[in-house]
């Protein structure tokens, strides 16, 4: 069995809830403030190890309160944090989420995590059997250090292009599978896709935006599934009818689900149907980090 090794981002999440969503300049009164532990990387790591692989974060945290809260959350987790590193130059990484109609807005203020540098992922033990995933909340030149890493070690680079911003050829072609929305494949294959757009559409798309003929494209379209372009083959996984109240760390389970099903050696269309069944339990919960189910939850839902 191969470890998932996440290189990326660690905020802490302040999440108000309300009934509704504040228009441009509107005030409204709100029902309570929540702490959630989050960041897309961590997230990733938090779903990787509940499910049960061997999962290593890299990134950094500020030496503030929120860091300290942060780094123990993560241990408590099982996540192995000898690649996470304190800094003093930079706050922990902070998301002010608003939850409202069972959707949310987010601004991410970076902090640490811009300074997550190729320094950082140069000494990452990586092996063939591995998967090493990154997201797009630490510099890019790092994720492009890291994934030519672990393609020189043998193992399966995954990236998450979110939020999403222009990705150059050089790093995407060093991505042997991509996770994106239909929105953020839009953006990165320059095109316009909506909520309405068949799976045929989608994937035409997907293999416009392929920079390699064995690179693998997953599309998360929430409530609809998952459409996949596995190199020349195309994949559907059913979605899931469930009672959504926080969709917030979804992207990031289906990520780190994913991530594991893979270093477990699992086909890819078993992990995809794994990874939505996980998506489709932690949009059930509150908050990003505590909302990620186990192996076991998952299991009883298949």
């Amino acid at each position: 069995m191969g470890r998932v090794f996440v290189a990326g981002s660690i905020n802490m999440d302040v999440v108000a809830t309300a009934d509704r969503h504040p228009k441009v300049g509107e005030t409204v009164a709100g029902r309570q403030v929540l702490y959630f532990p989050g960041g897309k990387g961590a997230n990733q790591a938090v779903a990787a190890a509940r499910l049960g692989a061997g999962t290593t974060l890299i990134g950094r945290l500020g030496k503030d309160s929120f860091g300290a809260e942060l780094r123990t959350f993560l241990g408590e987790q099982g996540i192995d944090l000898g690649y996470l590193q304190e800094t003093t130059d930079a706050h922990t990484g902070t998301a002010i989420i608003t939850v409202a109609e069972a959707d949310n807005t987010i601004i991410v203020i970076p902090g640490a995590n811009a300074l997550v540098g190729a320094n950082d992922v140069s000494v990452v033990p990586l092996l063939e059997g591995d998967v090493a995933v990154s997201q797009f909340e630490i510099p890019l030149p790092t994720i492009a250090a890291f994934f030519r890493r672990a393609r020189a070690a043998g193992a399966t680079t995954l990236l998450n292009p979110a939020p999403a911003q222009d990705i150059s050829g050089e790093l995407l072609a060093l991505v042997d599978i991509l996770v994106l929305n239909e929105t953020e494949l839009g953006f990165l294959a320059g095109t316009e896709l909506s909520d309405g757009d068949d799976a045929a559409r989608i994937i035409a798309v997907a293999r416009q935006l392929q920079a390699r003929e064995d690179q693998t494209i997953c599309v998360t379209l929430g409530k609809r599934g998952v459409l996949a372009l596995a190199a020349r083959e195309e994949i559907a996984v059913q979605g899931r009818a469930v009672k959504a109240v926080d969709t917030t760390g979804a992207g990031d389970c289906f990520v780190g689900a994913l991530a594991a099903c893979l270093a477990d050696g699992a086909s890819l269309p078993a992990a995809l149907a794994f990874a939505n069944a996980a998506a489709s339990i932690s949009v059930q919960r509150m908050g990003a980090g505590p909302s990620m189910p186990t192996a076991k939850e998952v299991a009883a839902v298949l």
